[in-house]
């Protein structure tokens, strides 16, 4: 394996002269707002007026920063970094403005004394830069506010990515994290020869915000034993407050070499064919003082080394002059007239271990996903369609006709592979095996005879953790690629912090003018609430629809195609959108067609549709009531009631209604898919009965329609918190939301029907409590209900 000599005292020097600009810059971001060069004694007009942000970690991530420039300048490298510690970001900011890429975005901020200013005194400022890795911070590709993530994330930008070296920041706060702990699996995962690979840095500073971390408190025996036990192969840097700093450099270089010596000659063996196990892939422990060359202690307390540096080391430097002499002390120690001319440009030897172009950290493609995403070849719809003689005549598993279509673009992107699918041990389980014609799941660790569809080169990644799914897929599209999450759908609530999140990065990244869009990120949700006949109450949740759309109206999308037609249209609106979260629900178990294929694109196409055909409403006549429904077993449910209602209230006019992206409900101006007041009251009319039966909790739709003119009008049946394990009708019926209590409904809500229909509410009244007896006694549905058909 090839070794790399050791740093002369020169290389050494410049790389401490650029570690020292960079911790300098980070520094001075959380305190001034002018006097950049420190050419004049600091007063108190030159500090910001709040302090605000994190130094604790700055100086470990900045010794990061100049020893991968060094790597890859020296390797001509690609190499991405997430930046765990985002808080840490004056420390990316400063390397990022240092390297040219933060000018080069922002013309406004030049690197010169002016532009230095501009960066101070944006940062952490209203309408400046944000305290955390956003994306407006060249290079990154995570927020890093919440903490969790980042090991997920690297794993996910290495994938497909074979000639790309992912650095990974790992705080030793964020190591304590259940998302974290799980994500050191990944390398069982990683395939050595399609993947890029991925470094970890598991930086010990030693402490959180108030308390000692786990990891840097344990024996380094233990710790290292740890790794390895994880599958890596540990090498230990530390720095201590007194440390010689060139000796530092020197240990942190041989450490980045010895890791990438190892890493291409684990790469060329699995290229070459000739590797043998799994490889043991390096890593990096890196021990450093929190707030690290910072204050050593403040008005005789300790800072440096103890929780008290994590965010501003020294406080209420306006006010105290001894305070402000100890602040411009610390500064001046690392050196600026050193480091800078006159002028304020880095001097050339602080730039020595800068690389050039686009393999500067801030200025990497993988860094901007949307520079590299191509569109997908998606396959035509046609050859996969089902083909119903008419409305209800047939039935099919929508996920598995899905599963098909999903294979054939899994073979479209074989060579290209920009194209992965990820979840939590379910592919099969949600009816979607199909793709495993196309490629096996991936995995690197051991097999036995017995498994199935398991490869070391496939591009369905399953584990048992839901965020480790998640992060993976953001990783990969947030570098350029496209994906698809399926999960059962009350487990998503897993993640919904996760999504939180990317929603927020993705609403943010849309607000930066050189952050090109990247695909959306895409949740299938099966195995839904409404079918859980092997589960029961554990597993029905349908409420994360109700999280998303909390959240940004430009980013979020739900869609609820009601049959497997329409599914394969919904999927392939959502594989070619941008900057989107969308979200899709579908069940795996048989239900009806309704639509062929055209009329199903053009019903994806309206988002909302009248069924003219399962409606008995006169045409330029308004309708006596609408039935609405939104989801698969509620539009089934809906066109049985109709069906009912068409039998014996046949002077009845009844709309009938589908809803398949459900933000059309919301006003246009709410949302970019909401739908105009005259188009809503078009189709749901101002005045009459709206019974509205609906996937997921009733309270939503109501949420969605409250500022309609029919919303006094409306009447929601969904799921509201009642299940078992029992029938799939006697769910419908535990929730209200079964055909004969939609009937009910009508006939409660249309003036005159409670009195001119009462027999029939009695009977179907009746038919709900056989329903009972009928399931406590043979423990399976009516046959009237098993046995339904629609028929026109």
């Amino acid at each position: 394996m090839q070794t790399s000599p050791r740093l002369t005292h020169e290389e050494a020097e410049r790389l401490d002269a650029h570690w020292r600009a960079l911790v300098y810059l980070a520094a001075c971001q959380l305190y001034l707002r002018d006097n950049p060069l420190l050419g004049q004694p600091l007063r108190p007009e030159h500090i910001k007026p709040r302090l605000l942000g994190h130094w604790g970690t700055c100086p470990g991530l900045g010794l990061v920063y100049t020893h991968l420039n060094r790597l890859i300048r020296n390797r001509r490298l690609e190499a991405l970094c997430v930046w765990g510690p985002g808080h840490g970001a004056p420390a990316v900011l400063a390397g990022s403005w240092l390297e040219g890429t933060y000018g080069e975005l922002f013309p406004d901020v030049p690197r010169d004394a002016d532009g230095m200013t501009r960066l101070f005194r944006a940062f952490s400022t209203p309408g400046g830069v944000p305290s955390h890795t956003a994306p407006g911070v060249p290079g990154s590709i995570q927020e890093g506010g919440e903490l969790g993530y980042s090991l997920a994330h690297a794993y996910g930008a290495a994938m497909d990515n074979p000639g790309l070296l992912v650095c990974c920041v790992i705080g030793d706060g964020e190591a304590e994290t259940g998302p974290l702990a799980t994500s050191w699996h990944a390398d069982k995962f990683l395939d050595p020869v399609h993947d890029g690979a991925v470094l970890p840095v598991l930086h010990l500073n030693g402490y959180k915000i108030a308390n000692p971390t786990v990891l840097a408190r344990i024996p380094e025996e233990e710790l290292d034993a740890l790794m390895r036990g994880y599958g890596y192969d540990p090498v230990h840097v530390t720095a201590a407050p007194d440390s010689d700093r060139l000796e530092v450099h020197a240990a942190m270089a041989a450490a980045f070499d010895s890791a990438a010596d190892r890493i291409g000659a684990l790469q060329r063996a699995a290229r070459a064919e000739t590797g043998a196990d799994r490889p043991r892939w390096p890593m990096i422990v890196l021990r450093t003082p929190k707030g690290w060359t910072g204050p050593a202690s403040v008005d005789g307390v300790p800072v440096e080394d103890t929780w008290r540096a994590h965010q501003i080391p020294i406080a209420g430097v306006r006010e105290d002059r001894e305070r402000l002499r100890q602040l411009e002390g610390w500064l001046r120690s690392y050196g600026p007239e050193e480091l800078f001319d006159d002028s304020g440009r880095p001097l050339p030897h602080v730039l020595d271990c800068v690389p050039a172009g686009d393999l500067r950290l801030g200025a990497l493609p993988q860094a901007n996903g949307g520079r590299l995403l191509r569109d997908l070849p998606l396959p035509a719809l046609e050859p996969h369609a089902v083909d119903p003689e008419r409305p209800g005549a047939s039935m099919h598993e929508p996920t598995r006709v899905l599963g098909g279509w999903l294979g054939e673009l899994m073979s479209a992107t074989h060579e290209r592979r920009d194209f992965r699918m990820f979840g939590p041990d379910e592919t099969a389980s949600n009816h979607l095996d199909d793709v495993y014609g196309a490629t096996p799941k991936g995995w690197q660790a051991r097999t036995r005879p017995t498994d199935e569809h398991l490869g070391p080169h496939g591009r369905v990644l399953e584990a048992l953790s839901e965020h480790l799914c998640q992060g993976w897929l953001e990783g990969y599209v947030l570098t350029g690629r496209h994906g698809l999450f399926a999960s059962y759908e009350a487990f998503a609530h897993i993640v919904d912090s996760m999504a939180s999140q990317h929603i927020k990065w993705v609403h943010s990244a849309r607000e930066v003018p050189w952050r090109l869009p990247i695909s959306a990120l895409n949740y299938l949700l099966t195995s839904h609430a409404w079918r859980q006949d092997h589960n029961g109450f554990s597993h029905q949740d349908p409420g994360f629809v109700d999280h998303v759309l909390n959240k940004s109206p430009e980013v979020v999308r739900v869609y609820l195609p009601p049959d497997a037609n329409t599914l394969l249209c919904v999927a392939d609106h959502v594989l070619r959108t941008r900057d989107t979260v969308n979200v899709v629900v579908a069940g795996k178990q048989e239900c009806f067609d309704w639509l062929g294929l055209e009329e199903a694109r053009a019903h994806c196409d309206r988002g909302v549709g009248i069924w003219e055909w399962a409606g008995t409403e006169t045409y330029g006549e308004e309708p006596d009531v609408v039935l609405a429904c939104a989801g698969d077993v509620p539009t089934q449910e809906v066109m049985a009631a109709a069906s009912l209602l068409r039998a014996h209230v046949p002077e009845l006019a009844v709309r009938v209604v589908n809803v398949v992206d459900l933000a059309r409900l919301l006003p246009h101006q709410e949302h970019p898919h909401g739908m105009r007041d005259a188009d809503f009251d078009g189709v749901f009319t101002r005045d009459r009965p709206v019974v509205f039966a609906y996937h997921g909790y009733p309270w939503l739709i109501h949420r969605l329609a409250y500022r309609r003119a029919v919303h006094p009008h409306l009447h929601v049946r969904g799921y509201k918190e009642s299940g078992s394990t029992t029938t799939p009708f006697d769910m419908v019926v535990r929730n209200d939301l079964d055909r004969y209590r939609l009937v009910m409904d009508v006939l409660d809500r249309v003036p005159g029907l409670a009195v001119r229909a009462a027999g029939v509410r009695q009977a179907m009244a009746d038919v709900r409590s056989r329903h009972h007896a009928w399931i406590l006694e043979h423990g399976t549905d009516l046959s009237e209900v098993a046995g339904w058909r629609w028929e026109e």
